[in-house]
């Protein structure tokens, strides 16, 4: 889908409660297997590092949660809305994602994705993560897919100054 350019330039800001409605709509939209309004909440609740991009007129584009370790950050969700695909947004929430973890003296990024999210994979992988390892059964299965578990690409990211 190709979409106009976003104007202006979208913003992020913290995820709040307020922000759940539209955040799981988009979640529901992009994935057969969504979080639910109380992983988001809990999330929230635990001050992890959660937020929004929205546009000038404060449509939500996407949004990412993180959770901060020792000396890493951990990547939980990431998600632009399926009609704001393909417009570059993904890499300015990782580039934020980043930000954050150095600002936080974070020498290591890390994530899990589904060895089926192969476009997801494409786009860790252009960014400069390497997958590193396989987490087996770590996901619910798409109910479309049997077997009921599926794989986790296991993929780290340096993002020390």
């Amino acid at each position: 889908m190709s979409a106009l350019p976003i104007q202006p330039a979208p913003h992020l800001m913290a995820m709040g409660s307020s922000d759940l409605a539209e955040v799981l709509a988009i979640e529901q939209r992009a994935y057969a297997v969504p979080w639910s309004y109380g992983n988001f909440l809990d999330s929230i609740a635990a001050a992890y590092e959660a937020f929004v991009l929205r546009d000038g007129d404060g449509v939500l584009l996407g949004y990412f949660l993180a959770m901060k370790g020792v000396d890493e950050i951990h990547l939980l969700n990431i998600t632009v809305a399926p009609e704001w695909q393909g417009q570059g947004l993904a890499r300015r929430l990782l580039d934020e994602v980043c930000h954050l973890g150095r600002a936080r003296g974070c020498s290591q990024l890390w994530l899990e994705v589904r060895v089926s999210n192969l476009r997801a994979r494409a786009v860790y992988a252009r960014y400069g993560f390497a997958e590193v390892g396989l987490r087996r059964g770590y996901y619910p299965a798409d109910p479309a897919v049997p077997g009921g578990r599926e794989d986790a690409v296991l993929m780290s990211l340096a993002v020390s100054a």
